[in-house]
């Protein structure tokens, strides 16, 4: 399986890439092809919402031209994207935030016959970490990524929240385990 990974925090030994490099590990320990893009130093301008990407619907059609633009084929060709982020005030981290809003120009007719994605059919994943607990805290943003799916056609592969996080070396056994078994969930 081909598996992009969508590293939305800053931190590249922090928290969440600590948990990924759990993952990844174990993904790549079971044959599978990884691809890790962290977005942070990329330059991905914020969607216009112009409606330039809808007028074809076999191409991704966004006039920006930016870093979205090569990170987007990358994911038009994975079998599996795991979409990573800390927890930055009951949301994503901005690089990601944008990213997934340029997602818009991967499909047309949403909510329409002939609805079509270039993504159709692909597993999509959530990797979050975060200072404090899921509830009341965590979950708009897990349950803004199930509704991403419909647009994208997509399917959840799965979704791991490890919460109470500090530092990266006070991350214990049971957040690893966690992360072995998130890894043997979203490619089975």
């Amino acid at each position: 399986m081909k598996i992009l990974t969508l590293q939305g925090g800053a931190r590249q030994k922090g928290n969440t890439a600590t948990i990924l490099d759990w993952v990844v590990s174990e993904v790549t320990s079971m044959g599978h092809e990884i691809t890790s893009i962290p977005l942070h130093d990329k330059t991905i301008k914020g969607c216009l919402a112009c409606g330039q990407c809808k007028k074809e619907a076999d191409k991704i059609n966004c006039i920006q031209k930016d870093d979205t633009w090569p990170i987007l084929d990358e994911m038009v060709a994975a079998d599996l994207v795991i979409f990573t982020s800390p927890l930055y005030f009951w949301g994503l981290a901005g690089p990601l935030k944008s990213f997934i809003d340029r997602t818009y120009s991967l499909y047309t007719g949403y909510h329409q016959p002939g609805h079509s994605s270039l993504v159709e059919g692909q597993r999509q994943a959530l990797l979050m970490t975060g200072g404090g607990p899921y509830e009341n805290n965590a979950e708009p943003v897990f349950a803004a990524f199930r509704k991403l799916q419909a647009p994208h056609k997509a399917i959840n592969a799965g979704e791991l929240y490890i919460g109470s996080c500090t530092t990266p070396e006070n991350l214990d056994s049971e957040a690893k385990k966690k992360a072995i078994a998130f890894a043997h969930t979203i490619v089975s």
